[in-house]
């Protein structure tokens, strides 16, 4: 039988533990559910998920009674010294992150899965990467769709070559919020892209003057426009039109995500120019990207491998969108990565 993992659970809230609640009846629930935290670890047989912790005391012994787990806390760091877990899932407010992650790899974690937004500012990241890394920590972001089975098929045609050279990646995400929603949008972009360095930003977010108080803006803008040039040659696009899909545009053909993930339409160029023609998108089967990036650091622990959504690249895809912020803030200039203003702190109040 595969090792088991002692799992501990910070923030007993929305993504970590009843979102599953909200979308239950939705039509594309079959495409995320498990989707919280607790949930994912209750259904990963890989998962031995020993114990929750919330700063309020019901809400812990709630989710605790819910999802049958030995104990509670509502002090993290008690909960870790005491529990000495293998992995600790992290889905808290983002302004908790960076402490969040430094304690549990200084204290014997080995692996991470943390909801996004990854944290605040460019600074907090670099935290965190240090540590991570400085521990050999095994970690992966909470954005599902890089672990899910009909996005890695995507990425599976695209390094296969069957859209030729890629051009370009387009999302349609809506403005939402860059930190809370367009994390999705900016992951996703640099996966089709081939995961590859971003040589500058460019984009406008959608704030007031008084949202800012120096260096800081305490909102979550939403993002009207963003463009990304990665060092692949690739063009990245985040526009204002919603739908949750993302379209990957090559010299042989294209790839489009329909209906926030419920089918994919693949197109090939013919004989004809300029005009392309629908083929069969391989059947993939329907597997929760929470469950799947859990279980992906069972597996990089039980080989020594590199997760699929490491620190690293965690890192890259918040600060596209913090560069875009920081792009906005400078009259729309090009902000080159790695970008110079990592103090820029960006979040609500009651993050």
């Amino acid at each position: 039988m595969p090792t088991q993992y002692r799992t501990c659970l910070i923030g007993c809230g929305r993504m970590g533990a009843t979102i599953d609640d909200e979308i239950r009846d939705r039509p594309d629930s079959y495409l995320w559910i498990p989707y919280s935290h607790a949930a994912a670890c209750v259904a990963c047989d890989r998962i031995e998920f020993v114990a929750v912790s919330d700063v309020v005391a019901e809400k812990a012994e709630a989710i605790r009674q819910r999802y049958d787990v030995p104990r509670c806390y509502t002090d993290y760091r008690e909960m870790i010294e005491r529990e000495a877990p293998d992995i600790v899932c992290i889905a808290t407010r983002p302004a908790t992150h960076a402490e969040m992650t430094v304690f549990a790899a200084e204290h014997g974690v080995r692996g991470i899965y943390c909801e996004k937004p990854l944290c605040c500012s460019m600074d907090e990241a670099d935290v965190m990467v240090e540590a991570v890394e400085r521990h050999g920590v095994k970690f992966n972001y909470g954005t599902q769709r890089r672990y899910m089975p009909q996005y890695q098929k995507m990425r599976e045609l695209i390094e296969a070559g069957e859209l030729g050279n890629i051009q370009c990646v387009i999302a349609q995400y809506g403005t939402s919020a860059a930190l809370w929603g367009l994390t999705h949008t900016s992951d996703m972009l640099m996966y089709l892209a081939g995961d590859p360095e971003v040589t500058f930003v460019q984009g406008t977010i959608l704030c007031r003057d008084e949202d800012w108080d120096g260096n800081r803006l305490n909102i979550d803008p939403g993002v009207a426009c963003g463009y990304i040039r990665f060092a692949n040659g690739v063009h990245g696009y985040s526009t204002a039109g919603t739908g949750s899909e993302f379209e990957v545009s090559g010299t042989k053909g294209k790839l489009r995500t329909l209906n926030n993930g419920a089918m994919c339409q693949f197109r090939k160029v013919t004989e004809t120019a300029r005009i392309l023609e629908e083929v069969p998108f391989p059947e993939v089967p329907r597997e929760s990207g929470t469950v799947r990036g859990i279980e992906d650091i069972a597996e990089a622990l039980d080989t020594g491998c590199e997760t699929q959504g490491p620190i690293e690249l965690a890192r890259r895809s918040q600060e596209i969108l913090m560069g875009i912020i920081e792009s906005h803030r400078l009259g729309g200039i090009r902000v080159s990565l790695p970008m110079e203003n990592r103090s820029l702190i960006v979040g609500r109040s009651d993050w």
